[in-house]
């Protein structure tokens, strides 16, 4: 009998109905034979509102407790959808992290799983039972609940996956799966029947927010197999898929933008060897992307630009005033911007992408500021007002409506 990991986000158990229907839709899975393993997120909102509670305890409110407080959502959830499933008529209970354990090491509120204890819970599969088990949450080697970060239980269900060995692994959200760019920016995007592993993660991390980077990655890193698809249809889903199985032949596979990034240019810095080291070593717990370099014609100031996320703004230019080991004119900074980008495996293939890409936005007289690129990939920074026409001015230019 296969063993599929079954994982629900926030707006598959968004309401006592949602769980019920969830409940009827997990037993149609068992009843085709299938041992069933479920992860659960928290009820959308719910972990929201505990972030609010803390804050209003505390601005700094201690990080150790912070992953007590969120990671109750969970529970909450798993603890529902069991009791719906047992009124089905199922075997079914709720595991909570530490009681398998899933082990966790790193900092309070974005730790990584090490290791799941999975002999209980196999057990359980093993005699009929449905196990429901809290998404998001961990433990510690101190025996401390911990957290994986926000939109972790992505991560707790790849890993899961891993662990128990599953055959499968189906990720139920509120859309039927990947779109080819946001539908609420384009009426004409297509949903996409397949997808490779290099792909997802690089829409992941440039904006699609239908699956979690690092979950993407672990996943490929693991050759977990995952579908996709909405817990309220019947259509089918998207399939992620190593690169090999995923064939197209079209260039690019999808759109993706980025709304909540800022550029930073430090300007007018000694242009000498190491002179980037000193400048972004103080920057090292930043997330840092798209940094470009540029010189003066004599060679005597260069200018660095970076982007981060808007939520580190203060911090970074802090960082950057009170880094004594460089010199430079001024910082300028801009949070008016988006990070728009194309996506496809084809692109190693087929030339002429890039040049229809600036072409493209050029047409609709969209000035690019910072340009970045990988073998399947282009990314741009543009004014955010111009976000919405230009991933529709790309999505047609590349013939994916």
């Amino acid at each position: 009998m296969p063993l599929l990991i079954l994982k629900f986000g926030g707006t598959s158990v968004g309401s006592c109905e949602k769980i019920i229907k969830v409940a009827k839709l997990i037993k149609k899975y068992y009843d085709k034979k299938n041992k069933i393993i479920v992860v659960s997120s928290a009820m959308t909102g719910v972990t929201n509102d505990l972030i609010k509670k803390s804050r209003r305890i505390s601005d700094k409110f201690e990080k150790s407790e912070y992953d007590v407080l969120v990671s109750a959502g969970e529970q909450i959830a798993c603890s529902l959808l069991a009791g719906s499933l047992i009124k089905l008529g199922l075997k079914s209970r709720s595991w909570l992290s530490w009681q398998l354990p899933i082990l966790t090491d790193g900092k309070h509120a974005s730790s990584r799983i090490k290791k799941i204890n999975t002999k209980d819970v196999l057990s359980f599969v093993n005699k009929g039972g449905i196990p429901v088990i809290t998404g998001f949450q961990g433990i510690s080697i101190d025996g401390r609940v911990t957290t994986i970060g926000r939109g972790g239980s992505d991560a707790s269900a790849i890993a899961i996956a891993k662990f128990f060995n599953a055959d499968s692994c189906v990720i139920f959200t509120d859309v039927d799966g990947v779109y080819t760019t946001d539908p609420k920016i384009d009426s004409k995007a297509k949903k996409i029947d397949k997808i490779s592993y290099e792909e997802m993660l690089e829409m992941a991390s440039l904006g699609a927010k239908v699956m979690q980077p690092s979950s993407v990655q672990d996943a490929m890193l693991n050759n977990i197999k995952i579908d996709i698809r909405s817990a309220f249809s019947k259509n089918p889903g998207t399939k992620i898929a190593d690169e090999i199985s995923v064939v197209s032949k079209k260039a690019i596979t999808g759109i993706s933008y980025i709304k909540n990034d800022a550029k930073i240019t430090v300007v007018g810095l000694i242009d000498k060897p190491g002179v980037a080291s000193e400048m972004f070593k103080p920057l090292k717990e930043i997330n840092l992307d798209m940094i470009v370099q540029t010189s003066s014609a004599d060679g005597g100031e260069t200018d660095i630009s970076f982007t981060v996320k808007k939520d580190d703004i203060k911090k970074v230019i802090n960082l950057l005033k009170n880094n004594k080991k460089i010199s430079y004119n001024k910082i300028i900074q801009n949070d008016k911007v988006s990070k728009v980008s194309v996506v496809g495996a084809g692109m190693i293939t087929q030339s002429g992408v890039a040049q229809k890409f600036f072409n493209a936005l050029a047409k609709k007289k969209i000035n690019i500021m910072v340009i970045s690129t990988s073998e399947i990939k282009i990314s741009v920074l543009i004014d955010q007002k111009h976000t919405n026409k230009a991933v529709k001015a790309l999505h047609k230019e590349f013939n994916l409506e």
